[in-house]
């Protein structure tokens, strides 16, 4: 296991809310823009299934999004996700003013994101995590980076990862390996 690994494991049972990032981790980041303003995003439903599975566990899911769109906040109630962040250009100062509304630490928060204006945010949570196809900047601060892109099922994977670490001891996990 590789010091990363060792870290996400250690720093999983703390998670009490992970944060999104949309255009391009929820979405592949592609915008289709028509008339009138007309918009149209595509989001993966094997994501959908990973941040309910996240909910049941007990772990909140929450949007933050430099864009406004009403996409995001259709596709938000259609998941039960209450924190929702459209329109923030500072998305530090609007993850401090979260923390502190939920009464949260650092070490409680973990965050996805894509692209170099969530790098000073993945450096804040406990628990960074980036998609595939993202700068090297955010991979050198992530403790985990998705095999898969974002809108193709990296917040599945991602979901499914922190489960497993919060269902698996670490003592069977060696014993498995072992064997």
């Amino acid at each position: 296991m590789n010091s990363r690994a060792r870290t996400l494991a250690r720093r999983a049972p703390a998670l009490r809310l992970l944060l999104l990032d949309v255009d391009g981790v929820l979405t592949d980041g592609k915008i289709y823009l028509g008339p009138g303003g007309f918009e149209l995003k595509s989001f993966h439903v094997h994501d959908g299934l990973g941040i309910k599975l996240l909910q049941e566990a007990g772990i909140a899911v929450g949007f933050i999004s430099n864009r406004k769109s009403p996409l995001v906040a259709l596709r938000a109630r259609e998941l039960g996700v209450k924190i929702v962040q459209t329109g923030v250009a500072n998305k530090v100062a609007a993850y401090e003013k979260l923390k502190r509304k939920l009464r949260l630490e650092d070490r409680e928060v973990g965050y996805v994101g894509d692209d170099l204006p969530d790098l000073d945010l993945l450096k804040k949570v406990g628990l960074p995590f980036t998609v595939r196809g993202c700068p090297p900047e955010l991979s050198r601060v992530a403790l985990y980076a998705s095999r898969r892109r974002g809108g193709e099922g990296a917040v599945r994977e991602i979901a499914e990862l922190i489960l497993r670490e919060l269902s698996e001891p670490r003592l069977s996990r060696r014993k498995k390996r072992r064997t």
